[in-house]
């Protein structure tokens, strides 16, 4: 476990901001590092050994890679070694059990569960390992010259455990020449702050409900259940795109500029918008260490459509250990597939309203895959979507309801451009620093009663 908030908010974030300006520039990286691992190390110092090791090992490929690239052939070997090296890694601390237990679905074999501790984080850092080996074997990146640096790029704390997934090449020179200024520390703050307040505000609330919902000993009826998965897509958005926003405000802290993750992915009109705005990183890395190489559109629409598959299978495993996480990356292929090779046109001719329910009816059910590891509750769960048998809403459903309403409605609006859109409105105007001070003050005060309050909840992408 990483720090508890209050101990990061009041305690270690100070600490890190304070000596960080503090030291010397040239040592500024030096420090960077070993706070990274006393971050990454709080709860279960022993992982940090393992991120070391993941260090090490792609810090030496990159080295390699770059050393032999005149011999495309030979540098294709620590390329390799490298990658499989990684994948090995990932696939023993995260789907080991999942590889046991489905061979043991075989009737002739009953081997033991291996029970291994998940690293926090560790997919998200080892995609970025790997990218980096591969940029260099592309030319797409500078080979980094210092062990330090490079162990900063891979543990750097603000996206360290759930993203984004930062490429090397888009921070290379970040890392060996930063300049830090007023303008963009304040502007890291207020981003910080804006994440936050998604997390503690609107995600732990939503998700608050929609764990009263499951937890109801009545049936919800088919509208409470519809009310309850509304609570798990905007906890799931608003907890992700926070810790996203307080990453990249973290990075502005420290005079890194991070690339954006989430972009109002709800308003999509179609599933294949949704994925462009829904986890930026993620879906670029596979696109770009995947997809392409697999050979993307260039092939004929069969293998096209192979591809596809083969990416979302992907996407779906790198989400967790479990057979719901596969099927809900299938899903959205075959979604993704269907989209652009038969409905594409169609949706286009569509109102805008009607293109806006079809997206939003098909990502709420793909959070049900999403959510329900066990099977049973899954399609449970889903038919009483579309049935009347327990009713229309109970009165236990319709009373979380009614005490969640306001603030359902407020993070609808929330996770549609409207607000931004208002305040680059204004945001030029004399009198703006007033109302982003309040603005502040406000929500700092929000915050820290609700961390008061509140019993400790990670962010949900902490597992992944």
């Amino acid at each position: 476990m990483v720090f508890s908030r209050g101990i990061f908010l009041f305690a270690y974030l100070p600490a890190v901001l304070l000596i960080y300006y503090l030291v010397p520039r040239k040592a500024r990286n030096i420090f960077l590092f070993f706070a990274n691992l006393v971050f990454y190390g709080w709860g279960e110092p022993i992982m940090v050994l393992l991120m070391l090791v993941s260090i090490v090992i792609n810090y030496i490929g990159g080295y390699f890679v770059e050393k032999f690239k005149p011999d495309k052939g030979k540098a294709k070997i620590p390329l390799v070694l490298t990658i499989i090296a990684d994948i090995g890694i990932l696939a023993f601390f995260k789907y080991i059990g999942l590889l046991i237990s489905t061979l043991n679905l075989l009737p002739f074999l009953n081997l033991p569960i291996i029970e291994v501790s998940l690293p926090i984080g560790i997919s998200f850092y080892t995609f970025q390992t790997m990218s980096y080996v591969i940029d260099v074997y592309r030319d797409d990146a500078p080979v980094s010259k210092s062990l330090i640096n490079f162990g900063t790029y891979v543990a750097l704390f603000p996206q360290l455990i759930a993203g984004p997934i930062v490429r090397y090449k888009d921070v290379s020179e970040q890392i060996q020449h930063r300049t830090e200024t007023l303008e963009q520390f304040n502007k890291g703050v207020k981003l910080f702050l804006v994440g936050l307040a998604k997390k503690v505000i609107i995600a732990d609330q939503m998700g608050a409900m929609w764990s009263n919902m499951l937890a109801t000993t009545s049936p919800n009826g088919i509208l409470g259940n519809w009310v309850g998965i509304t609570g798990y897509t905007l906890q799931i958005y608003f907890d992700f795109s926070g810790y996203s926003d307080m990453a990249c405000g973290l990075g502005n802290m420290l005079g890194f500029e991070f690339l954006k993750n989430f972009n109002y992915p709800y308003i999509s009109k179609s599933i294949t918008e949704f994925w462009r705005r829904w986890h930026i990183s993620l879906s670029t890395w596979f696109r770009e260490y995947v997809y392409i190489p697999l050979g993307g559109n260039r092939k004929g629409v069969p293998r096209q459509i192979i591809n596809l598959l083969i990416v979302w299978f992907c996407t779906g495993l790198w989400h967790g250990a479990s057979y719901n996480f596969i099927l809900w990356g299938m899903y959205y292929g075959i979604i993704l597939i269907i989209e652009k090779f038969v409905l594409r046109k169609l949706l286009d001719k569509l109102p805008s309203a009607i293109q806006h329910l079809y997206t939003i009816f098909i990502f709420m059910l793909g959070w049900v895959i999403f959510y329900f590891e066990d099977m049973g509750e899954m399609g449970s769960f889903i038919v009483s979507l579309f049935t009347l048998e327990n009713g229309i809403i109970s009165q236990q459903a319709l009373t979380i309801t009614l005490h969640n309403l306001p603030l359902i409605i407020v993070a609808i609006i929330a996770s549609t451009p409207l607000g931004a859109t208002l305040y680059n409105k204004v945001k030029d105007r004399n009198y703006i620093w007033i109302l982003e001070s309040v603005y502040t003050l406000a929500v700092m005060i929000i915050v820290v009663a609700a961390i008061i309050n509140q019993s400790y909840s990670p962010f949900l992408y902490f597992r992944f």
